[in-house]
């Protein structure tokens, strides 16, 4: 399933970006907000944003959005790693 918003001309042309940018930039701050908000995990919001964990997470610290990282994905981790 893929969902197509529908962004009105007059808006994508207030856009303040060269067209050629405009689809990778929305897609970027639609992902952060939907993190940030709990909606998205890192590894989904990540992957909207095509950028690797190490940029996405810089791009999270640098708009100081905290990590949501609880001692549960600790554990979920750290069995995984073991390959359990």
């Amino acid at each position: 399933m893929s969902v197509v918003l529908e962004i009105p001309d007059q808006v994508a042309h207030a856009i303040r970006l060269p067209a050629s940018d405009q689809q990778q930039a929305l897609m970027t701050e639609l992902a952060v907000a939907l993190y940030a908000r709990g909606i998205l995990s890192f590894g989904k919001a990540r992957e909207l944003t095509k950028l690797n964990r190490i940029e996405f997470g810089r791009l999270l610290g640098r708009r100081e959005i905290p990590r949501h990282y609880t001692e549960q994905d600790l554990e979920d981790d750290i069995a995984y790693a073991r390959g359990q």
